[in-house]
């Protein structure tokens, strides 16, 4: 999953500490609320006030839970009240980007008692992630912790690739979203997205002009799509996140292009991890090759710092002339996780709150890794295994 960057277009006062804000709360895009009391400046901000924020929504729930049941509302997902959104089929009054629209979402998949859960399983509210140390400082892990860190890395590859390998036109990406669950529990591993801040789904999957963060439901692919799986495992307390974009079928050109740049964007970005590298490097290296060949990067999501949190420190920026801050040191991890767009780089978000499309429409693809710096350089976490599925034209080549 990927963390909200600190770009808009449209400046507001942070709801936390009253500083210019650039973020919206996308639960609360969601229920319609006024855009002032739902800014924030930056992700921390968001994240170190939730506990006291999330009242806003239940008020704003609670008052529309006469209207639950009504089969006349128009637009907008229905927000449950402790298990996130719910959608309907239609909405005419949304005005959509792309061609796609949201389908139906089956139940939540179910964790046996015996598999290790994050603090968020239960009740959808992450406890020690928003106020760790960690989320200001980049942590240096230890010999244990990278071995851990390893370990799960190699079963979110393993999933991931799982995932892969049923990927044709007539698929659901409920199906796909089933897969990576139970590859997930086989492996005795937790769906870190499952309930990540009420997020209903076991993995995200994102199919044309998604973005990132798309909910599995009941489309089927269709020949000529694309879809990004996006996949996280949580096993023996560490967090391991990986994506990658697959074709369906028989694509266009440019979704060929667009799809093989996004996964140059990331190799290229790797290529330059290694101790003293600045992180604001990593987004002039991803922008210099988007550009090349035409395309734009998205400003809105980054990468991220990972390990025992989902998402900390440092935030990895993927565009040029970016702000971010730091040097990279060995014993480091943060995941790279360029997303690409074949028209502009702008963002629009669907009623569901979690749904990022592009703003006009066009195709988007992203590949990610989690990398470990290391004294030397960089060694990639979530690398292709020789098992992995052949399914990217170049790699053969």
């Amino acid at each position: 999953m990927a963390g909200e960057s600190d770009v808009s277009v449209n400046t507001l006062s942070c709801a936390n500490c009253g500083k210019p804000a650039n973020l919206q709360c996308p639960k609360c895009m969601g229920l319609k609320l006024p855009r002032e009391g739902s800014a924030f400046c930056t992700q921390l901000c968001f994240k170190s006030s939730w506990s006291s924020h999330k009242s806003v929504h239940l008020k704003a729930k609670l008052s529309t839970h006469d209207m639950q049941n009504s089969d006349s509302l128009g637009e907008g997902w229905l927000y449950c009240l402790r298990s996130g959104q719910s959608r309907t089929k239609k909405f005419p009054q949304f005005d959509w980007t792309g061609t796609l629209r949201p389908y139906p979402i089956s139940s939540n998949q179910i964790v046996p008692d015996h598999i290790d859960k994050p603090d968020w399983a239960d009740d959808g509210i992450p406890k020690i992630e928003p106020n760790s140390d960690l989320q200001h400082t980049v942590e240096i892990k230890s010999p244990d912790q990278i071995e851990r860190m390893r370990e799960t890395c190699r079963i979110a590859r393993e999933v991931l690739d799982a995932a892969a390998r049923i990927i044709k036109p007539g698929v659901t990406t409920d199906e796909i979203d089933r897969v990576v669950h139970e590859a997930t529990i086989a492996a005795g591993g937790y769906p870190s997205p499952l309930n990540y801040y009420f997020f209903p789904k076991s993995c995200c999957t994102s199919v044309n002009e998604v973005i990132c963060h798309g909910i599995p439901d009941a489309r089927k692919l269709e020949d000529g799509d694309i879809v990004n799986v996006d996949v996280t495992v949580y096993y023996k307390g560490f967090h391991g996140d990986l994506n990658e974009t697959y074709f369906v079928g028989n694509v266009d050109e440019e979704s060929l292009q667009l799809v093989k740049c996004a996964y140059e964007c990331l190799e290229k970005a790797i290529s330059i991890v290694k101790p003293g590298v600045r992180f604001r490097e990593i987004g002039e290296v991803i922008n210099r090759q988007a550009s090349m060949s035409g395309f734009s990067v998205v400003k809105s999501y980054c990468g991220h710092g990972i390990g025992e949190l989902f998402h900390c420190a440092p935030d990895i920026l993927h565009y040029g002339r970016n702000k971010a801050v730091g040097v990279m040191k060995a014993g480091q991890t943060f995941s790279i996780e360029p997303m690409i767009n074949a028209g502009v780089w702008r963002d629009r978000m669907w009623p569901d709150g979690w749904t990022a499309v592009t703003a006009d429409g066009k195709r988007s693809a992203q590949f990610e890794h989690i990398l470990l710096v290391t004294q030397t350089g960089v060694e990639v976490l979530t690398r292709r295994l020789q098992t992995s599925p052949n399914v990217f034209p170049w790699l053969n080549s």
